[in-house]
């Protein structure tokens, strides 16, 4: 969206659980070239990089330092983070809170729940993105959390992809298949392959951002077998993980994960105009500078 709009956006990660983290900061891709390694970049920034065309991606533990480096050089006009909520050493012109109504129903934080921040501090976003189809229910949880600007998504499953190629596959409802899952809530995966209509028989589920290995291929083809299920099924993100292993002695396929926030039209006109008012706040703050 943001490309469409004629920015050159870049996005900012830290790059968590990198095999080979190096000093500084990594340019993962320019402009939709990739140029850095998985093991330098990490699985979801080097997901990324492969991914979105006229977007760069950089990694730092310092992201301050990373977004100047993509203003400077890569012609950056405007920063994403993710995870960048709580992150207050970096100043923030708009603030999106995404949010389920398992946050509300369980608000404790870490170590004992899952928020990073108490719900009192929902009213500092400038708009929820809430995880429902139900677009009064999310503008009831803004009412109640007192954040004035809502919108909503509801996440589901695109089309079958070969793991070689990439190449859209034919509908497979209905076939049976093993489901292979290193991400935050593999269960959550299962449930989506089966409301597409998936036959899922069992789930090899490891550690989020488990580095695949030879034995780990091994174990999934053997499982597979005496399952005898078609097909593996796995997320884009595991993909990543798991294709230096190709090819495998299995039918693998991923399949995207498919997200649109809606109103769409309202989203796109309301971050144009926050855009524009960050940036008449840069120029007025230059001006008085000056």
């Amino acid at each position: 969206m943001l490309v469409s709009m004629g920015e050159h956006p870049a996005l900012l990660s830290r790059g968590y659980r990198r095999v080979d983290p190096i000093d500084g900061v990594v340019v993962v891709s320019e402009r939709g070239v990739v140029k850095a390694a998985l093991a330098q970049a990490g699985d979801e920034p080097f997901m990324l990089a492969s991914r979105l065309a006229d977007v760069s991606v950089l990694v730092a533990e310092d992201r301050y330092l990373a977004g100047r480096l993509a203003e400077e050089r890569l012609g950056a006009s405007v920063h994403l983070l993710d995870d960048g909520f709580q992150h207050l050493s970096l100043h923030r012109d708009v603030d999106l809170l995404v949010m389920g109504d398992g946050d509300v129903a369980d608000p404790r934080t870490l170590p004992g729940g899952r928020l990073r921040e108490p719900l009192e501090t929902t009213s500092c976003a400038d708009a929820l993105v809430v995880e429902t189809g139900d677009r009064e229910h999310a503008r009831a949880l803004a009412v109640r959390l007192g954040v004035g600007e809502v919108f909503h998504f509801v996440k589901k499953l695109g089309s079958p992809r070969e793991a070689a190629d990439s190449k859209e596959r034919a509908s497979l409802d209905g076939t049976r298949v093993l489901a292979v899952a290193g991400i935050a809530k593999p269960q959550s995966f299962v449930d989506d392959l089966r409301t597409s209509g998936y036959d899922v028989v069992d789930l090899v589920q490891v550690r989020d951002h488990h580095q695949y290995s030879w034995k780990d291929v091994a174990g999934i083809a053997e499982r597979a077998s005496s399952l005898g299920v078609a097909y593996v099924m796995t997320t884009e993100k595991d993909l990543v993980r798991l294709k230096f292993h190709a090819p495998f002695p299995f039918s693998l396929v991923w399949v995207p994960l498919m997200v649109t926030v809606q109103p769409a039209d309202h989203f796109r006109s309301w971050l144009t105009e926050r855009l524009a008012a960050a940036r008449e706040r840069v120029s007025e703050a230059s001006l008085d500078d000056s």
